[in-house]
């Protein structure tokens, strides 16, 4: 092979190359096919969307779905919204949708849903086609003490005005609940909600419970209603126990309060006891003192064992030992 066919070869494959690269790098495909559709999309605004570092196709075929749908939607908006984390195709799917259901919505508000972190295409189908949320059991408890088990459906549709900053279907359940258990609450017997279930939807709903939520609550309807514990019974119940047991702790106080007020007595019995036999060992040294001053003489002495002595006998005759011991502890 000569030296000029190996050049033109090689330059052959050079050419080949550079086209793979820059048909890889520059969609002209997409292009085709916008062009195709009737959506003008420059080859450099494709080219900037590379630099950029935004996939074509991303910008591309949802634009064209927009402009096929008659929606005015432009490049620069789609590319902003993928920039800024949305997805891009899902806000456009959502714009067509509202667009055939005549729900006014615009891209800058379906592009805030979406960037929020809720579903806008699933918002605008619920304003379609209402959702029904199951409220787990709710337990309310009636005047006369029943408690009654109920669970509701409600009944509810997208609020799009209010998608962005609104509760979720989390508060709508709590607010349900609550206005469940007031309303059986405020019944004077169980028999009453039992009869008339619709009351509790009716008074429910009148609370305005959707405010400040995604939703707009459209009924209220209560599923099944269940009789549970009495729980009036039970707190009268416990009740009484309790009073029995403060009733036995208040005695319980006051036989320790006797037991140690019995004890106090015998001690101060004892402590009188031990009086008296103090005063009793003085009987013996005022009778030798009194003998060694002389104010007690001899005959005085025997005049008062004779006085001893006869009572000592009264006593023995009448049966009574209280004496004699008495008679002993003189002596």
């Amino acid at each position: 092979m000569s030296l000029g066919s190996l050049s033109f070869l090689v330059l052959v494959i050079l050419g080949v190359i550079s086209v793979v690269v820059l048909f890889s790098f520059i969609p002209v495909g997409l292009w085709i096919s916008a062009l195709a559709a009737g959506v003008k999309v420059g080859i450099f605004t494709l080219v900037g969307m590379r630099l950029r570092r935004v996939p074509p196709a991303k910008i591309v075929n949802p634009l064209i779905k927009a402009d096929k749908a008659g929606l005015a939607v432009s490049v620069n908006q789609l590319e902003a919204h993928y920039l800024a984390g949305g997805n891009v195709d899902r806000v456009v799917d959502a714009l067509i949708a509202a667009e055939r259901a005549n729900i006014p919505l615009l891209f800058e508000r379906a592009a805030a849903i979406d960037l929020a972190g809720r579903n806008v295409l699933e918002a605008v189908q619920m304003s379609v086609n209402p959702k029904v949320i199951e409220t787990p059991v709710i337990s309310a408890v009636a005047k006369d003490g029943i408690e009654l088990k109920a669970v509701a459906r409600v009944t509810v549709r997208a609020n799009i005005d209010r998608l962005v900053g609104g509760a979720g279907e989390e508060t709508v359940i709590a607010r349900v609940g609550e206005g469940v258990v007031t309303s059986v609450g405020s019944a004077e017997t169980h028999k009453t909600v039992l009869e008339n279930p619709d009351s509790i939807s009716k008074t429910v709903l009148s609370k305005g419970l959707d405010a400040g939520t995604a939703f707009e609550i459209l009924s209220i309807d209560i599923a099944d209603v269940d009789i549970g514990r009495n729980i009036g019974a039970q707190l009268q119940t416990d009740q009484a126990e309790a009073d029995k047991n403060i009733a036995q702790a208040k005695a319980e106080e006051r036989r320790a309060m006797a037991v140690a007020q019995e004890q106090e007595m015998k001690a101060r019995v004892q402590e009188m006891r031990a009086k008296v036999v103090e005063a009793e060992a003085e009987v013996p040294r005022a009778m030798a003192e009194a003998f060694r001053s002389g104010r007690l003489g001899v005959m005085d002495y025997y005049n008062m064992q004779n006085i001893l002595a006869d009572t000592k006998m009264r006593e023995s005759i009448s049966g009574n030992g209280h004496g004699k011991e008495k008679g002993k502890k003189l002596e």
